[in-house]
């Protein structure tokens, strides 16, 4: 194989394949409906032409009959005056009419062949134009929705979804750091304020027993009089004190080792 050849058929590939990648189904079916309209309009152009021939034909072939006709008839008048020359001369008028009109009913039926053909071609040619817009429309319909999956789907492919779902999950955990952080704070505060006021109702009870027991002592205890003379405060001390001074003190001492 030739470098031309080779470099022809490269280049016929490569247009080929430009050719199909430019190629839209919706503009190419769209100008193929419009080059079977142009088609119908050239096809019924012919065949009123080929009609109109036809008619014309039709009209001649009838006027040579009647020319033919005519010839004969005054073939006939000159026999009749003993014309016999003139009445050939008429017969070959009649003979060059006759031979016209045969000809010309050949031609008629060549044309009314044609004007089938022509007929059924045009019946044909709108049936198929009819389907083409027919499928035309699937066609496209087809096509744009292939189109719309297609971006659909190149949109969807594009999509981090991996990341987006991820994004999610770190949200969640958040919301749920921060929800646990708050109900936390609220049973700290809760357990805070409910301590303040036990210590308020520990230290009310330690208050209220110590004024019950001062007003128990006061009521208890007897009136002190005034001393004998030549006695002192020393000498009133009972042993009964001493026992209560030693609990008392027992008792500071308790308190300061806590």
């Amino acid at each position: 194989m030739g470098l031309f050849d080779r470099l022809g058929r490269v280049v016929r590939a490569n247009l080929n394949d430009l050719v199909s990648k430019a190629e839209d189904p919706e503009k190419v079916l769209e100008q193929t409906i419009m080059d079977m309209g142009e088609d119908l309009i050239q096809l019924k152009q012919a065949f009123g032409q080929t009609l109109a021939s036809q008619k014309r034909t039709e009209a001649q072939y009838k006027q040579a009959l009647k020319d033919a006709n005519t010839w004969e008839q005054r073939a006939k008048l000159a026999l009749s005056k003993g014309e016999e020359s003139l009445a050939r001369e008429a017969l070959v008028r009649k003979k060059s009419y006759t031979e016209t009109a045969t000809t010309l009913k050949e031609q008629l039926e060549q044309q009314s062949g044609q004007i089938e053909t022509m007929r059924r071609n045009l019946t044909a040619l709108e049936s198929k134009i009819s389907e083409a817009k027919t499928k035309k429309n699937m066609l496209i319909a087809r096509s744009k929705a292939a189109k719309a999956n297609e971006a659909l789907q190149s949109t969807m492919s594009g999509l981090n979804t991996s990341g987006s779902m991820a994004a999610f999950e770190r949200m969640e955990n958040k919301v749920l750091d921060m929800e646990a952080r708050s109900q936390a704070v609220g049973e700290l505060g809760g357990s805070s304020l409910e301590h303040q006021f036990a210590e308020l109702e520990a230290g009310s009870g330690v208050e209220d027993e110590l004024a019950m027991l001062k007003a128990q002592m006061t009521g208890s205890a007897e009136p002190q009089g005034a001393l004998p003379e030549g006695s002192t405060q020393e000498d009133k001390a009972s042993p009964k004190d001493e026992v209560v001074d030693a609990e008392l003190d027992d008792l500071r001492r308790q308190l300061d080792n806590l």
